[in-house]
C-alpha cells in the first residue's frame, strides 16, 4: 500500500499542537507558584513585596494586620516606657525588651503584607485603636508613664497581660477566618508566644506581692 507525503500531516500537526498547548498550561502553572502569599519574617515579606496577588489574602487577613500593628505599637510603647525607668526589677526589664525585640519586627512584616495586597496601612476611620480588646486609655498609659519602682512594674505586668489576652483574641479570630497562610502561621506565633508570656507575667506579678 502506498502512502502519500501529506497522508500523515494533519494528524502531525494537529499532535504537535496539543503537546505546545499542554507545555504552556504548565508554564503558566509552574510561573504561578512564585507569587503565593507573603512569608512569615519582615525581611522577606518586604523581598516578595514586587508580583504579590491581591486575590492571596481576604477581608479577615487586611483587618488583622491593620489591627495588630496598632495593637503591638502600643506594646511598644508600654515597653520603652518600662525600659527608661530606673529601680525597676530586672527580670521585668528582661521582659520589656522582649517584647520590644519580637513585636517591632512583626510590626515591619504586617506593614510589608498591607502593601503587597495594595491596603491602607492605616485602620479605616471609625475604628478606634482604643475600643480594641486589652488597649490602654491615654490615661492608663500617662499613669503608666508616671509610676516607678515596684509600682510601675506592677502596673505594667498587670496592664500587660490584659493587652496580650486582646492580641490573642484577636489572632485566634485570625486563624479561624484568615485565607492569607503566612498571616494566619504569624497568627499562630502570636498566639503561642503571648500565651507563654502571660504565664511569665502572672508568675512575676505574683513574686511583687
Amino acid at each position: 500500500m502506498t502512502f502519500s507525503r501529506n497522508t500523515f500531516t494533519k494528524p502531525r500537526i494537529a499532535a504537535a499542537a496539543v503537546v505546545l498547548a499542554a507545555g504552556l498550561t504548565l508554564t503558566a502553572c509552574a510561573g504561578g507558584t512564585g507569587s503565593g502569599a507573603p512569608t512569615g519574617s519582615g525581611h522577606d515579606a518586604g523581598t516578595h513585596q514586587q508580583g504579590q496577588s491581591a486575590a492571596a489574602h481576604n477581608e479577615a487577613d487586611a483587618g488583622f494586620a491593620q489591627a495588630m500593628i496598632v495593637h503591638h505599637q502600643q506594646a511598644l510603647d508600654m515597653s520603652e516606657s518600662m525600659l527608661g525607668k530606673k529601680d525597676l526589677p530586672q527580670s521585668v526589664m528582661d521582659l520589656a525588651q522582649r517584647i520590644k525585640d519580637a513585636q517591632g519586627p512583626e510590626i515591619a512584616t504586617m506593614t510589608a503584607w498591607l502593601k503587597a495586597w495594595n491596603e491602607p496601612v492605616e485602620m479605616a476611620a471609625g475604628h478606634a485603636g482604643h475600643s480594641m480588646e486589652g488597649m490602654l486609655s491615654e490615661e492608663e498609659l500617662a499613669a503608666l508613664n508616671a509610676a516607678q519602682g515596684k509600682e510601675a512594674a506592677r502596673m505594667f505586668l498587670t496592664q500587660m497581660i490584659a493587652h496580650h489576652e486582646g492580641a490573642v483574641s484577636m489572632a485566634k479570630d485570625q486563624t479561624a477566618n484568615g485565607k492569607d497562610a503566612s498571616a494566619v502561621k504569624l497568627a499562630t506565633v502570636i498566639v503561642t508566644a503571648q500565651q507563654a508570656e502571660i504565664k511569665e507575667m502572672q508568675e512575676l506579678l505574683a513574686t511583687l506581692g
